[in-house]
């Protein structure tokens, strides 16, 4: 099948010290692990985005600190029924604590219902990336960490 699409997604991280938030979600028949975002709609701009899925899914408003990472190869779509090429947009949030959404301390500490979905905090130094479902996440974890290492202040 010829790709003459794209899918664009934005995500978002969100630390807290030396966390960083991820979601672990049942969808399209399997449980994936990866970071709080979606999918951009038409007429929309990749920052409204973030901002619409972080209220989304966790009533959460963010301020975007900057950007993080565009997707920079070639990527299809792995689970979606019609082949598109996928594009991943990545930045650093932050929000104002108290956080008003739950965590939980397990993977996959879901149903496996469609659209169901939890939070996990995870050290930034227990990231790796075959934890993750898709391929650019998993490369963008890898990233993450460098810029940590880099960033942290001791």
């Amino acid at each position: 099948m010829e790709i003459n699409r794209f899918n664009i997604r934005v995500y978002g991280f969100l630390l807290d010290g030396n966390k960083v938030l991820v979601t672990d979600e049942f969808r399209l028949g399997i449980y994936m692990t990866k970071f709080p975002g979606g999918g951009l709609q038409f007429g929309e701009g990749a920052v409204d985005c973030l901002k619409r899925e972080f209220m989304e899914e966790l009533h959460l408003p963010v301020e975007i600190l900057s950007h993080f990472y565009t997707t920079e190869f070639y990527q299809p779509t792995t689970l979606l029924p019609s082949d598109m090429q996928l594009i991943n947009i990545y930045y650093l949030v932050k929000a104002e604590k108290p956080y008003p959404f739950k965590v939980t301390m397990q993977l996959n500490d879901i149903p496996a219902v469609d659209e169901a979905q939890s939070f996990r905090w995870v050290a930034i130094s227990d990231l790796h990336p075959d934890d993750f479902t898709f391929p650019i996440d998993q490369y963008v974890v890898v990233k993450l960490k460098q810029w940590y290492a880099q960033n942290v202040i001791t």
